[in-house]
């Protein structure tokens, strides 16, 4: 189902940076809906890719420091911007490291902004990395990080939430080390640790769900992405099924409380939503996606980015911006055609990367694809 007459589509039309890993300077204009970035590897095209993907909320799509994004050689600091064209008119969204000390500064139409976040009032973004190859026969952590990231997507608070949380669990391992600790300390830090959390894991919940739910409704048995079947697997979720919000805390508080003697000898909290686990399974054959074999478990993969973009649709009314690195490498022909009609339908602005132009003679014609080589981007000739 196209979502492309229900949603507004932002799009990128200029890129500019400076001192931004490999670039020192940059300004590309952009005029395709489906961009493809065509270059050797080690030419930079996943720093353009990075880039963009700063103007989400988070530390983009390595979740690199901010300064390691800097230019060696440089001052020490960058500048990513980009121009907009959205449904209410232009508009300019930057962000920046700079000052001494260097820290984090974000600008919409040249106005200061607090973070990020705020540029989720006109944009979205979903990517999809080769470091997720491995996603459904790694850690649950890192699924867990899969799922935040999709969340994020849809609720650009949810960032904030779960950093407050992590830091409320530290706060708690590190006051269980001490043999006699505090207790009116640790009884705030449980109640918070219980509110946040709980707050945390329904927000994981709810997108989980809501994605199921329309993987669910789309199906399409013939596609050759197929289908995945989404579960959030916890303790702190399985209470919030079972009633109010306000009685998960208090089965979560008590849970902590209960269980101050094993976290201590572990040295770790181990119930609540950092221990949770996003289960995947391949449709079409009813098993789970790390027993599938390397290629459908990428596609399977690529099946879930494409509905998350549509749900993010559905949920922002704004057609998210999707970042695919390296996406047409390990997928046969009938499959890259049939990514690119999906991603056509998508209504949203696409950048690809991959080694060898050929990989994008699938594309539409209106499809922009550019050549890549250390520090620079120009327009694909054709040639060579």
């Amino acid at each position: 189902m196209s979502l492309v007459s229900e949603v507004a589509q932002p799009r990128i039309t200029r890129l500019t940076l400076a001192d931004f890993r490999s670039y020192t300077r940059l300004d590309v204009p952009i005029s395709g809906r489906l961009v493809a970035l065509s270059g050797e590897n080690g030419a930079g095209k996943t720093n353009l890719l990075e880039a963009i993907s700063l103007l989400a909320p988070g530390r983009g799509l390595r979740r690199a420091d901010m300064a390691d994004m800097a230019r060696i050689g440089g001052g020490g600091g960058f500048v990513v911007a980009v121009d907009l064209d959205t449904a209410n008119g232009p508009v300019r969204l930057g962000t920046a490291l700079d000052g001494q000390p260097p820290s984090r500064r974000c600008r919409i139409d040249g106005a200061p902004v607090s973070s990020a976040t705020a540029f989720a009032e006109y944009l979205r973004i979903v990517w999809l990395t080769p470091t997720l190859d491995g996603l459904f026969t790694g850690p649950a952590g890192d699924r867990r990080r899969f799922l935040d990231r999709l969340v994020l997507a849809v609720d650009a608070q949810h960032g904030a939430r779960v950093n407050a949380f992590e830091k409320a669990v530290r706060g708690r391992n590190r006051l269980l080390e001490d043999p006699a600790p505090d207790r009116a300390w640790l009884d705030g830090l449980e109640a918070e640790i219980a509110e946040i959390g709980v707050a945390v894991a329904a927000a994981r919940k709810e997108t989980a769900e809501r994605l199921a739910g329309l993987i669910a409704e789309e199906r399409d048995d013939a596609s050759p992405f197929p289908f995945a079947v989404l579960a959030l697997e916890g303790d702190v979720e399985g209470w919030i099924g079972e009633g109010p919000a306000v009685e998960a805390e208090d089965r979560y508080r008590a849970a902590l409380r209960n269980g101050r003697a094993r976290d201590r000898a572990a040295g770790r909290t181990l119930v609540g939503p950092q221990a949770s686990d996003l289960v995947v399974r391949h449709g079409p054959k009813d098993v789970p996606a790390g027993r599938a074999s390397t290629g459908e478990q990428k596609a399977l993969l690529v099946g879930i980015v494409l509905a998350h973009a549509r749900l993010v649709a559905r949920m922002s009314g704004l057609a998210p911006i999707v970042l695919l690195d390296e996406i047409a490498a390990h997928l046969d022909q009938r499959r890259r055609a049939a990514l690119f009609e999906a991603l056509d339908r998508l209504g949203g602005q696409v950048f690809m990367t991959g080694a060898d132009p050929a990989l994008f003679a699938e594309l539409p014609q209106s499809a922009q694809i550019f050549t890549v080589t250390p520090g620079r981007v120009e327009p694909f000739s054709g040639e060579g």
